[in-house]
C-alpha cells in the first residue's frame, strides 16, 4: 500500500478532523470511523486490505480523539458525531461506504436514520446496535475512566491495562501503535490520546437511551447495511444482533468467532474477509 496521505475535514460547528487517506484517488471511496477511546490507526490492517483491493480508503479521528481537535465545550453528544460524519462524507465528494466500529458504527447510523439519510451508499455496523448489554457498557466505561486522572508512567504500564481488560488477547511485543493512542503530558505521565470530558459524555449518552427513538426510523432504512458481530461481544448479545436484524431485514449478518467487542483487533483477517465480500458486493452502488 502506497503511504498514507494526511487529509483534514471541517465539522459543522468548526472542529478539524484529522484523517488519513490511501488507495488509488479513482476507486470508490470508504469512510473507516473508530470506536469511542481509539483512533484511525486502530484501521491499520482493514484500510491497507481495502486499499489494495482498489478502494480509495479514508480513516477518519473522531472529534475529541487522536489528531482531531477537541470541541471547546466537551460536546460529545451523538448527535455530533453524526453530524461530523456527514459532514467529512459530503466533503469527500458524497456517499462513501461507511464503516463504524461501535461509536462509529452508531454514529452512522444515527447519521441515516435522523440527521441526513442518504449519506452513505452503504453502512456496515462493526458490533454495535442501539441496545447494548449493560454490564458490557459499564466494563467498557470502567475502563476508560480508570486512568484518567494518573495516567501511566510508561507505554509498558498502559499495556499492562490493556492486558488485564484483555486477557484472551495475545499481548503485543512491539508497543510502537499503542503509542499512537498515548500522549505524554508535562507531567511526564502518559494519557490516552482523546479528550477525558468523552467519558462523562458517553455515560451520559448511554443514561438516555437511543433504542425506542431510533427503532421506526431504522426499520425505515433502505441502504444496504452489514452488522459484524464478534461472537463473544461484552456489548451486543446474540439477542440484540437478532432483534436488529428483525428491525432491518436486509441487513446482512456476519458473526465472528473467537472475536469480542474489539472484532477487527482480534481477528483482523476474518473481519477483512467479511468487511470486503460485503463491499465489494455493493461496489459502486
Amino acid at each position: 500500500m502506497d503511504r498514507a496521505e494526511r487529509r483534514m475535514f471541517a465539522s459543522a460547528d468548526g472542529l478539524i478532523l484529522a484523517a488519513d487517506a490511501s488507495g488509488p484517488p479513482d476507486g470508490p471511496e470508504v469512510l473507516l470511523a473508530h470506536g469511542g477511546g481509539q483512533t484511525r490507526h486502530s484501521w491499520s490492517g482493514a484500510a491497507k486490505d481495502l486499499a489494495a483491493r482498489g478502494w480509495r480508503v479514508v480513516t477518519l479521528d473522531l472529534r475529541g480523539h487522536g489528531d482531531s481537535q477537541w470541541s471547546p465545550r466537551g460536546d460529545y453528544q451523538l448527535e455530533r458525531f453524526a453530524e461530523d460524519l456527514v459532514c467529512v462524507a459530503d466533503q469527500m465528494g458524497g456517499r462513501p461506504a461507511l464503516v463504524g466500529a461501535s461509536l462509529g458504527g452508531l454514529a452512522g447510523l444515527y447519521a441515516e436514520a435522523s440527521v441526513a439519510p442518504g449519506s452513505f451508499s452503504s453502512l456496515t455496523l462493526v458490533d454495535i446496535t442501539p441496545d447494548m448489554d449493560p454490564s458490557g457498557v459499564a466494563k467498557i466505561m470502567g475502563f476508560m475512566g480508570a486512568h484518567l486522572k494518573d495516567g501511566f508512567e510508561s507505554a509498558e504500564a498502559a499495556a499492562e491495562a490493556i492486558a488485564a481488560y484483555l486477557p484472551d488477547r495475545p499481548a503485543p511485543r512491539d508497543l510502537s501503535g499503542l503509542t499512537k493512542n498515548l500522549r505524554l503530558r508535562p507531567d511526564g505521565r502518559y494519557r490516552w490520546h482523546w479528550d477525558p470530558r468523552f467519558v462523562a459524555s458517553a455515560q451520559e449518552e448511554h443514561a438516555r437511551g437511543r433504542r425506542r427513538d431510533m427503532d421506526d426510523q431504522i426499520s425505515r432504512l433502505t441502504l444496504p447495511m452489514h452488522l459484524i458481530r464478534g461472537r463473544m461481544s461484552e456489548l451486543v448479545s446474540e439477542a440484540a444482533a437478532t432483534a436488529f436484524l428483525a428491525l432491518a431485514p436486509h441487513t446482512a449478518f456476519s458473526d465472528v468467532a473467537g472475536a469480542g467487542h474489539m472484532v477487527s483487533g482480534d481477528r483482523n483477517d476474518a473481519f477483512n474477509s467479511a468487511l470486503t465480500a460485503f463491499l465489494g458486493a455493493h461496489r459502486g452502488a
